[in-house]
């Protein structure tokens, strides 16, 4: 037994030994547009592809879902598309470029590793999951008295003290709206509005004021709130909504116009695999690998999923500008 358990170590060490040195000599130029973080962009995302890939020289665009978005149809309409793979965080984006033919179908190395939402011929791939969630600053609210559910924020205790991110402008958070709308209507938000619901621009504006007590509780992204209260030590806590979270698988895909489609491949390969979804991880954002640890400070990414709202992305896809002036009219015009 101790033999054949040596030997299976040496295998995956040379397995891995292998797959290290082919990323190694993959050479050329790649393009990245990406809705991640810029923080997490310059110091997860840069150093650890110019150390996987040391040959090729990885350029990076960081942006809002949304202004990426609205980039990529600028290159679209103009057929000058300049990315050779996008990372955005509304799966829904996807299915809208798969249907004009935009994406490069690729079989991923360790495709049967990926667990979550994935095309069956490789079109796109979870690469990390951003999970919606309630927020509170627990040195100015009692967890025992923080919202537990979505339906919680309709309580007139909130009136005024409560916020969410703009869809408008944040692809995470045009999701929520979207899954919130499919799953209690849109009288859900006539209900927010009334009770106050304050819609700031993005994350970041909530976490700040989060801290200084402006608000009491908000819809805000779980990685915002782990890294503060973590690595920073704030006093910020996340409630799990009894009623589900919402979990927003943010896919990667190749361009199918991209000059380097060896060189892209590879990337895709690196991400998917343990090494890169550790690096997700480092980046307080969700693996889609069952074999990699939620990041510090979370509960488990399968007991999240467990109980997860169910979303229709097709609908999220067909329908972008009706949710978004639906949203609009019921939360920004009052």
């Amino acid at each position: 037994m101790q033999k054949r358990a040596l030997l299976s170590a040496v295998v995956a060490a040379t397995a891995m030994s292998f797959v290290g040195f082919a990323l190694a000599g993959v050479s050329g130029k790649a393009m990245v547009y990406t809705s991640m973080y810029p923080d997490i962009v310059d110091n997860m995302c840069k150093p650890s592809v110019a150390k996987a890939f040391p040959k090729m020289k990885v350029s990076w665009f960081q942006g809002g879902t949304e202004n990426i978005m609205t980039k990529m149809n600028g290159e679209i309409r103009a057929k000058r598309i300049s990315t050779d793979l996008l990372m955005v965080a509304d799966p829904s984006y996807y299915l809208t470029l798969q249907k004009q033919g935009l994406l490069l179908p690729y079989k991923a190395k360790d495709f049967d590793k990926v667990i979550l939402d994935k095309d069956p011929q490789g079109a796109w791939y979870s690469v990390r999951v951003c999970n919606m969630i309630i927020a509170f600053n627990k040195d100015k609210l009692d967890p025992k008295d923080a919202p537990k559910s979505w339906t919680d924020l309709l309580d007139p205790k909130w009136k005024g003290k409560i916020a969410m991110p703009n869809p408008l402008l944040s692809g995470t958070a045009y999701v929520a709206v979207g899954a919130l709308a499919q799953k209690y209507g849109w009288e859900y938000f006539d209900k927010l509005a009334a009770n106050g619901m304050k819609v700031e621009q993005g994350n970041s504006a909530i976490q700040n004021k989060l801290l200084t007590g402006e608000y009491a509780a908000a819809m805000i992204l779980e990685e915002n709130i782990l890294k503060l209260s973590v690595a920073k030590k704030e006093p910020l806590a996340v409630s799990y909504p009894t009623d589900g979270t919402i979990m927003i698988p943010s896919p990667i895909a190749i361009m199918k116009t991209t000059k380097n489609p060896e060189g892209a491949k590879a990337l895709m390969d690196w991400w998917l695999g343990k090494e890169g979804q550790q690096a997700v991880v480092k980046g307080w954002m969700h693996p889609v690998r069952g074999d990699v640890e939620a990041p510090l400070g979370s509960i488990p990414t399968s007991k999240i999923a467990a109980t997860k709202i169910k979303i229709d992305w097709q609908d999220l896809s067909d329908n972008n500008a009706k949710i978004k002036e639906n949203f609009r009219k019921r939360m920004m015009d009052r």
